[in-house]
């Protein structure tokens, strides 16, 4: 497209104090107390639309927050693309670990990113990467560069689990029809090694609890006699895993899918440093299910982990006590065949069953979403390719990633649309963990490349 470097290099400036302002509103929709942040975070996405071009913009409300719907339709003989972001963003806890305020952003440069990276909770996941595609609009209606129909569908509740967006999807068949969907919600391998995510893991999140005695008890009375339901919680996690590190409820495996020896030796090809991946983590050694190396335990395997536990006395100092009760969050990244919901199920049957006699269990389902496999010889993904190999110099590389997008599996049920993943973060951006940040050359980048994916795919549908 024309112009596209001399017009971010001139709006550099506003672009990234744009971001910053959208970053400091502490868009949290998983705690009530920031509603009115998620609100007003919303008002500030749709005057963004409306200032980048789109000739229709509405906030539409839901049973929980609201989605952010815009249009721009230049002729309805052409294709037309729906851009996917959200606009909430994870609690910033823990707030102690945080070098400077999460909702305070500010530019620091790392290592990895030498021009510099934002720091501030939601930079990366989603705001920056959302904001991306607004900058993008922008560019292309202002110098009448749009070639084809955009519509923007820009929630506040993925983080959450996006609960009110299938009821939205199934009520608006018309209003969202596309011919293919674009999201930035995920990352690319390096700076100078871009990729194109091909595959997303479903999940199962869980909570579950383990009660005991009627009550809190004195541990020197009670201790030994009675269960003590944090030493029984504790045990029942560590029996989900065998030496071996793999998954030990019945039935978790049976529809997981066995990549070929092919297959896998195609995602090896991937630059991956062991050693450097530990030293950015700080870790002795990696961990993870025997047989696999760590890229295919992170995105073709699925997974079970701890996200939260607690139980008893936390405070200052000594309280000799038995807890009456033990919670924990549990979470399972899970790969396409595996239906969330029975695997919730297989969860709750196993755990319950496990249980020792002296306490008792609940387990609670809180939400979930299924895997996606997106094909690499769509016209979808051949437009973005071209636009990546435009602006990178390189032909990007597939890449299966082992985060979660639950939603788009429900967008290719409901719209019947393929969905391309053009993210621009990378792996240590510190998404949902303290000092998120995202790197102003990504930033831009991502604003360069969008433009040039709606050009290929307009060429590319004739």
């Amino acid at each position: 497209m024309n112009n596209i470097q001399s017009y971010i290099k001139e709006h550099k400036t506003r672009f990234i104090n744009e971001l910053i302002e959208l970053l400091k509103i502490p868009s949290v929709s998983a705690d009530s107390a920031y509603k009115n942040d998620v609100l007003k975070t919303a008002e500030a996405v749709k005057t963004s639309l409306e200032n980048a071009g789109c000739n229709h913009v509405e906030i539409c409300p839901t049973q929980g927050h609201p989605i952010v719907y815009g249009e721009k339709v230049i002729d309805k003989n052409l294709p037309t693309i729906l851009v996917y972001g959200h606009y909430d963003v994870q609690p910033p806890d823990p707030i102690n670990l945080w070098d400077s305020p999460p909702f305070e952003p500010v530019i620091k440069k790392t290592d990895l990113h030498p021009e510099g990276a934002i720091f501030a909770r939601g930079a990366c996941d989603d705001k920056g990467q959302m904001y991306m595609h607004v900058k993008a609009m922008e560019f292309m209606t202002t110098t009448n560069q749009l070639p084809c129909n955009v519509k923007f569908m820009i929630e506040g509740e993925e983080e959450i689990g996006s609960v009110n967006l299938a009821t939205y999807v199934k009520a608006n068949h018309d209003k969202l029809k596309n011919d293919v969907i674009l999201i930035s919600d995920t990352g690319m391998i390096a700076n100078d090694v871009p990729s194109i995510t091909t595959g997303l893991r479903g999940l199962s999140y869980v909570e579950v609890e383990v009660t005991g005695p009627n009550r809190d008890l004195h541990s020197g009375l009670y201790g030994g006699a009675v269960a003590n339901p944090i030493n029984i919680l504790a045990k029942m996690i560590a029996s989900l895993h065998d030496e071996n590190n793999h998954i030990t409820i019945p039935g978790f495996y049976d529809k997981v899918e066995e990549l070929s020896k092919e297959e896998r030796a195609e995602m090896a090809k991937a630059p991956f440093n062991l050693d450097a991946y530990k030293k950015a983590l700080n870790i002795e050694a990696v961990y993870g299910e025997t047989g696999y190396s760590t890229n295919e335990r992170n995105s073709i395997r699925p997974t079970l982990d701890v996200n939260g536990i607690w139980g008893g006395y936390t405070g200052e100092g000594a309280k000799t006590v038995i807890a009456s009760k033990a919670y924990a969050k549990i979470s399972m990244r899970l790969v396409p065949n595996q239906d969330w919901e029975e695997i919730t199920q297989l969860f709750k049957t196993h755990f319950e069953n496990i249980a020792p006699k002296g306490v008792t269990v609940n387990v609670k389902p809180h939400h979930g979403g299924q895997g996606y496999v997106t094909p690499i010889d769509s016209i979808g993904y051949q437009a973005a390719s071209k636009a990546y190999q435009d602006t990178f110099g390189k032909t990007p590389i597939p890449q299966r990633s082992g985060g979660s997008i639950p939603i788009v599996s429900l967008f290719e049920q409901e719209l019947k649309s393929k969905t391309i993943l053009m993210g621009f973060g990378l792996d240590s951006d510190a998404i949902h963990s303290p000092n998120e940040h995202f790197g102003i050359f990504n930033y831009l980048k991502g604003i360069e490349t969008i433009p040039l994916f709606y050009k290929y795919f307009t060429e590319l549908s004739k």
